[in-house]
């Protein structure tokens, strides 16, 4: 039955122009119908430079905004208006305007995982695996960083000769990982290196063989010789890494880490939301709208991290 939805997927993407960006988080069988597979923004660069005007990025809301804020002439689809972001949206648009107020000589740094109105407000966009060499590149060496204050502290302790500014803002599935799961992981595991996504608290990063990004997670566990890893990131990472790579072994470091809002997107989400923009089936999903003044506006603190980096 899955393996003929996805044909019926395969097939709806070519006959309506669309292409399908999925985020790592996503179920398997989403990820095998993919054109791209990645992070946020290493996605929405790829739309960006695709021949396809139709776009269903399979993730969470803030990632289809930058794939419209980048690829302003494209259609954009959400199959899961719910899917959100706690993390992105901690944040409203009147607390930041505030905040820059208080710090009005620091420079706004936003991690990609924010609103596209919040990064109207920004200087500064980065992602987990830019955000230490793009701020090392910022003249000012005041950080204002939002939103999430683990990341901050990751790249604060690489980046001592600045001074930072956080909010008491994070994602909750990494958030809640403990200091006694990562111990208790080590000591059931010895032989695996643990490799933790910057997100968790400073405790959980500092325990780890690596921190860095979720594709960066996934290229250092494919590279190594090592052959036991235990995962400090979303647990659909375990299986998807299973699964390449049958000849190691993968571990949760929790079975706590799990993102509510990524498992809102099903395969039959993606089909469904594929016949209602081909006009076969009734409303399903949501397509992106952004005013161009948003837009713009929020592009300026992306573009600054593309010049920086």
């Amino acid at each position: 039955m899955i393996k003929d939805i996805q044909s019926e997927i395969m097939r709806l993407k070519k006959e309506l122009d669309f292409l399908l960006l999925v985020h790592c988080y996503q179920s398997h069988d989403i990820i095998e119908t993919a054109d791209f597979v990645g992070d946020s923004f290493g996605l929405a660069q790829k739309a960006a430079n695709a021949p396809e005007k139709n776009i269903m990025m399979c993730g969470v809301r803030f990632m289809a905004e930058t794939v419209k804020i980048l690829s302003p002439e494209k259609r954009v689809y959400l199959p899961e208006p719910d899917a959100g972001c706690p993390m992105a949206e901690q944040l409203t648009y009147e607390e930041l305007a505030a905040l820059r107020e208080e710090y009005p000589d620091y420079t706004a740094v936003c991690y990609i995982n924010t609103t596209a109105k919040l990064k109207t407000l920004c200087d500064v966009c980065v992602t987990s695996s830019s955000a230490v060499s793009i701020i090392s590149r910022i003249k000012n060496d005041k950080i204002l960083f939002i939103p999430d204050c683990n990341l901050g502290d990751y790249v604060s302790k690489a980046l001592p000769d600045k001074k930072f500014k956080f909010i008491n803002g994070g994602c909750p599935s990494h958030a809640r990982i403990t200091l006694d799961e990562a111990k208790r992981a080590k000591a059931l595991h010895p032989d695996a290196l643990m490799l933790v996504h910057p997100e968790c608290r400073p405790e959980i990063t500092a325990m780890a063989d690596y921190a860095g990004s979720t594709t960066g997670i996934m290229d250092f566990a494919a590279k190594s010789d090592t052959k036991e890893f235990i995962i400090g990131t979303e647990n659909s990472i375990v299986s998807h890494l299973s699964i390449d790579h049958p000849e190691k072994r993968f571990y949760a470091l929790t079975k706590n880490c799990i993102c509510q809002n990524m498992k809102l997107t099903t395969i039959s989400s993606v089909y469904n939301t594929l016949l209602s923009a081909g006009g076969m089936a009734g409303q399903y999903g949501e397509e992106i709208l952004i005013d161009e003044e948003t837009r713009i506006s929020a592009k300026k603190c992306i573009d600054k991290m593309l010049e920086l980096g």
